[in-house]
């Protein structure tokens, strides 16, 4: 499913699902376009759950169904606004984070860092940004951390209102556009 060209996209496109020992995952690269215009220093790569892609069981554990998102602020243990500033430890909450809409019966899928104890993957359903990895690496927290932050920023330039009251908040023409159904597990 390729970008409309118009307004905030974040485009998702899956690459291959990794394993290693008895750990699965999808993983993707991503990239931020405006009105189709590549964002420079919003880009890297998606680690979510392994497929196929399924949005019609409430409490799946696999990645959803490629396709086209609303995105929404997010205000809850993750938070697209007044998030936690500690250091340490890794992981205080809450953590930064944006939510995807259109779901259903799905919900609760979020963009939001890869944090301990499972810093392999942080999901169940939803999407951790990270530097690129290979099969056997675990993400960083700190690097997920300040790519989610670096997605924030951008949508509160690009629609500040939707980031005016700590509810959650629809984000006009903001969207996930995520392509790509790997089936095999690279080890």
């Amino acid at each position: 499913m390729p970008i409309s060209m118009h307004g905030w996209e974040l485009h998702i496109e899956r690459i291959v699902s990794q394993g290693w020992q008895s750990k699965v995952r999808t993983y993707g690269s991503y990239n931020v376009y405006q009105d189709g215009v590549l964002q420079a220093g919003l880009s890297g790569f998606i680690c979510e759950c392994p497929g196929p892609g399924d949005n019609t069981a409430v409490n799946s554990e696999l990645r959803i169904k490629e396709g086209r998102y609303q995105l929404s602020t997010q205000y809850g243990i993750y938070r697209s606004v007044g998030y936690s500033d500690d250091q340490k430890p890794a992981g205080t909450v809450p953590m930064p984070g944006l939510c995807l809409l259109d779901t259903l019966p799905r919900t609760g899928i979020l963009i939001h860092p890869a944090h301990p104890p499972t810093l392999y993957l942080s999901s169940r359903g939803c999407l951790n940004p990270t530097k690129g990895l290979m099969a056997a690496d675990s993400m960083d927290f700190w690097d997920s951390r300040s790519r989610v932050i670096a997605l924030i920023d951008s949508l509160q330039d690009f629609a500040s209102s939707a980031f005016e009251n700590p509810t959650n908040t629809v984000i006009p023409n903001a969207f996930v556009v995520i392509d790509g159904e790997p089936a095999a597990v690279a080890v």
